[in-house]
């Protein structure tokens, strides 16, 4: 059991989340030309980024290493009668990589949960096809009261800084665009978290 798995089955009924994967997939089609690539999402939870693309791409790999998670999936795909769809129980940071190759890599506030972003952002470029494209959604740098002060994951990102680091694992062409502001809180303690949709390409 993980954090995620608790949560799956309330997750898409949550509509911040639904408008925030909306969003991000409105994102990735402006910068990226989906026609006919195959699609792999990282930490892809129940799905919902993958579902708004789906339509624009041949097949997608969804990928999370939440049982709980990829169980509410695999009811999503069966419910939607969807044929080109794989659910698949991987962590990045641990499991080998799966042979296959991908035009697009995507995934939606995944990458400050994972320690080593070098790492897997060598991972996710040899994931890549060549050509192919990485898009990333995530927050900015923040002070921490995104998850409060218990979380140990990435405190969002500064952007510069982690295009360099996707420019170290071989990318090129790095580029940001914020798609989504989230608020959590209210009145006067409100606070605003932007999210930025950052496209890499592997030439």
């Amino acid at each position: 059991m993980n954090d995620f798995d608790d949560k799956a089955t309330t997750w898409d009924s949550d509509p911040v989340k639904l408008a925030r994967a909306q969003a991000v997939a409105d994102g990735i089609r402006r910068h990226v030309p989906l026609s006919e690539l195959t699609g792999f999402e990282f930490g892809c939870g129940t799905g919902l980024l993958s579902f708004a693309l789906l339509p624009h791409l041949k097949h997608v790999t969804l990928a999370d290493n939440s049982a709980g998670m990829l169980d509410v999936l695999r009811k999503k795909i069966a419910a939607a009668g969807t044929t080109n769809m794989r659910p698949l129980m991987l962590d990045l940071a641990s499991d080998p990589l799966p042979d296959d190759r991908y035009g697009l890599v995507y995934s939606l506030m995944t990458l400050h949960h994972i320690p080593d972003t070098e790492g897997v952002l060598r991972s996710l470029y040899t994931l890549l096809d060549s050509p192919g494209y990485l898009c990333l959604a995530d927050l900015d740098s923040e002070d921490g009261s995104f998850h409060g002060p218990a979380f140990n994951g990435h405190k969002g990102f500064d952007r510069d800084e982690l295009a360099r680091k996707a420019a170290q694992a071989g990318f090129r062409n790095v580029r940001f665009d914020t798609v989504f502001r989230m608020t959590k809180g209210d009145g006067p303690g409100q606070t605003e978290f932007p999210l930025f949709l950052m496209v890499a390409e592997k030439a």
